[in-house]
């Protein structure tokens, strides 16, 4: 007895030192980060925007903690600033006397299509107020390529070596229906909308001819997006970039100078006397650098805090899921902000930030409800991100107004269910036997150890077409359309934003920037700087995030995520059978 009371005494003195040290460990990191409150900047330099270092993300409201965890690891981990907050700071620094030129070295970018669009456009913004923008890469790609041409000039490295990567943009679709087949699993698919594209990798070899069209016209018009922009930053034609890129023409530095697509080859040290000059000094090393987070931290705009109105953003970015889940748009918790949101009464407007490829059905529709009550009381404006498709669609089409990005990926109004027939599995690979005794003649039907009969079938079919219809209904209300109209123009069609604007999806091509200007408008005030700006939900803090980690939860691949967690669904007897689900995502290098 006496050894096992020295062992439990060991373990717990063992488990206290080990507390004390993980304590003094991150109290040791935080101290090294966070000695002041706010980073020091120098008052005169060269505002330096570095996208391999700062990741630039949908929400404004940065962690504090995370912040001094980057800033006290001294630069080793990229330091993340919203979206908003980027664009505030530029608009800040062209007012700047102390800003005397913008740096950028758009390489190593970690955002969206639509953050790459707005961010662009705060370039734009910044070079309208006469101050120089310069941008250097090194082995440019298609964002970096956005990005550089929107700078005075672009400058490329003399480093040989690297892989052409300006080659245009390319989604790649995977089919595993052949390999299911082999493996005995039997994928029933259940959908309204020809283009509704979800779940067809897991019953095809290829693609169909309308999941085929819909790619190759999304493809086309999010290229025509960056190839036209690149070309009026440039000076040239789109034709004459695709050319080059056709003809493989640019795989030196010296080519994109002679298909005027950089201004000059420049190596490090010429590079540096190229800053040294708009600085305005002799060399180099008397010149400072702003670094463009901190800069963003001190600059960045967040109405009159003190403002006793108020507009809310809300940032709807992620997957739609029913349940509690901090990581995506979750229905409950979404809907009890959008209540709390619609009593305050300092609240006078609300603009939802889209970014959300859709997912339940159930979710959605707790959402919608709860957006439809505040559109009742206040205005309501949607900002559409990288997608706000399918579910994301589905939450934000009745809004009063609605911005998006030209190369935003929305509508996919369609509806899918799915569930897997694994009984050739069990019988032929497994070899083994499954047995149901039911107490009713459909009972064992959501088992997944056999196919669905007709009758059943149909009856699953009901509940999509049923889901369908009213998926129909809301966006034939939302944006004053017929409902054949609508049933025309949706079949599950993903469409970019410059293309949705022709057929009555979105209002408008602009920015978050332009929603809030909306919103105060709408709300009475044109004058932004009257307002205080709320941010929802909250950004979860360090700790809580560490906890995350320590649980081994861990952000769900997305083409996977939404079938996994589904299949739980069934297998637990919830009803949520139905997702509106975007099926493919892009990205852009």
């Amino acid at each position: 007895m006496s050894k096992f009371l020295k062992y439990v005494l060991a373990t717990i003195v063992g488990l206290l030192i080990a507390n004390l040290i993980t304590i003094f460990f991150f109290a040791g990191i935080f101290s090294a980060g966070s000695s002041s409150s706010q980073p020091v900047v120098p008052t005169e330099g060269i505002l330096k925007l570095d996208l391999s270092k700062v990741i630039i993300s949908g929400q404004s409201k940065e962690v504090p903690e995370l912040a001094s965890l980057a800033s006290g690891l001294q630069g080793s981990i990229p330091q993340v600033i919203g979206l908003r907050n980027a664009t505030d700071a530029l608009k800040a620094a062209a007012e700047d006397p102390g800003v005397k030129c913008l740096y950028i070295k758009p390489e190593g970018a970690s955002m969206g299509m639509g953050t790459i669009y707005e961010l662009r456009r705060a370039i734009e913004d910044f070079r309208a107020s006469g101050k120089p923008v310069i941008a250097y890469a090194e082995n440019p790609g298609t964002g970096s390529m956005y990005l550089g041409s929107a700078a005075d000039k672009l400058y490329i490295g003399n480093y040989s070596g690297g892989t052409p990567s300006f080659i245009g943009i390319s989604s790649r679709m995977i089919f595993l229906g052949d390999l299911l087949d082999r493996l005995g699993v039997n994928v029933q698919l259940i959908r309204h909308g020809k283009y509704k594209s979800a779940g067809e990798m897991y019953i095809r070899s290829s693609s169909s001819p309308e999941n085929r069209l819909q790619n190759q016209v999304m493809i086309s018009s999010i290229w025509n997006q960056f190839a036209s922009g690149i070309a009026e930053g440039r000076n040239l034609t789109p034709e004459a970039i695709n050319a080059a890129i056709d003809n493989l023409s640019l795989a030196l530095p010296e080519d994109f100078v002679e298909a005027g697509l950089v201004d000059e080859v420049l190596n490090r040290a010429q590079l540096k006397e190229k800053l040294s000059i708009l600085a305005g000094k002799e060399k180099f090393d008397d010149v400072q650098m702003i670094p463009f987070a901190d800069y963003a931290t001190l600059k960045a705009a967040n109405g009159n805090p003190r403002a006793h109105k108020k507009i809310a953003i809300v940032y709807a970015a992620g997957n739609i899921v029913d349940g509690y889940d901090p990581e995506s748009v979750d229905g409950d918790r979404f809907a009890s902000i959008l209540e709390d949101l619609r009593a305050d009464s300092t609240i006078k407007a609300v603009v939802l930030r889209v970014n959300s490829p859709g997912g339940s059905v159930v979710a959605s529709e707790k959402i919608r409800a709860e957006l439809d009550a505040i559109q009742a009381v206040k205005p309501l404006v949607a900002s559409y991100g990288d997608y706000a498709a399918s579910g994301g669609y589905w939450i934000s089409c009745g809004a009063d107004k609605i911005y998006s990005d030209p190369t935003t990926l929305t509508g996919s109004i369609g509806v899918f269910g799915m569930i897997p027939d694994l009984s050739r599995l069990y019988r032929e690979t497994a070899h083994v036997g499954v047995e149901a005794v039911n107490s009713n003649k459909h009972s064992d039907m959501l088992s997944l150890a056999r196919p669905f009969t007709p009758e059943e079938l149909a009856f699953m079919q009901k509940g999509i077409e049923e889901v369908y219809s009213k998926f129909v209904g809301l966006v034939a209300e939302g944006r004053d359309k017929s409902e054949s109209y609508v049933d025309d123009i949706a079949q599950g069609r993903v469409w970019t934003g410059s293309d949705a604007i022709g057929i009555g999806l979105v209002d408008e091509i602009g920015t978050l920037c332009d929603a809030l200007d909306w919103a105060a408008a709408a709300a009475g005030d044109a004058d932004l700087s009257k307002w205080a700006i709320d941010e929802y939900p909250r950004q979860v803090t360090f700790m809580e995030t560490l906890a995350l980690a320590f649980s081994g939860e861990q952000v769900d691949d997305y083409s996977i995520s939404v079938y996994t967690k589904w299949l739980d669904a069934w297998k637990e007897g919830k009803r949520d059978y139905a997702f509106a689900q975007m099926p493919f995502r892009v990205d852009i290098f």
